[in-house]
């Protein structure tokens, strides 16, 4: 996926990467306290892949989604990013004409919650792009051939 590919791009000792203040001009004036590192990011999307795709399919992880913010290591963060991708496949594939529209939380069904997997999956790459620019890295999606 683009998304495997720009964390397969980012060097493993920027994961501790986070946006602050200093790498600004002094007159933006932007709090950046709590925000998240790159690998903090992608974990947050390996968990929520974990989540949704729990209520969309009803299946249960192999893994305890909670477990992964613990991971610090790159090849162990991009394994977890892939494992979270395949169970969240696997559980929009148990869509079906009869069960799509039934409530898992709700108003949200189990579509509404496919769909919400694709636009939380494109808002988070999204910051993760500008995590790779602000280390004047070109995304893999973005690079000339």
């Amino acid at each position: 996926t683009p998304m495997v590919n720009l964390v397969k791009a980012m060097p493993a000792d920027k994961f501790n990467f986070a946006p602050s203040a200093a790498i600004f001009v002094p007159s933006q004036k932007t709090e950046y306290t709590g925000v998240r590192t790159f690998g903090a990011l992608v974990i947050h999307v390996a968990q929520a892949n974990y989540g949704l795709g729990g209520r969309i399919g009803g299946l249960k992880p192999d893994v305890d989604p909670a477990s992964l913010a613990k991971l610090t290591d790159k090849d162990q963060i991009v394994a977890a990013l892939e494992a979270s991708f395949a169970f969240v496949h696997k559980s929009i594939a148990t869509l079906t004409p009869a069960n799509a529209f039934e409530s898992v939380r709700g108003p949200q069904t189990r579509a509404s919650m496919a769909a919400f997997v694709a636009v939380h999956t494109s808002d988070e790459y999204g910051q993760m792009v500008e995590y790779l620019r602000m280390n004047g890295m070109v995304p893999p999606a973005s690079q000339k051939k």
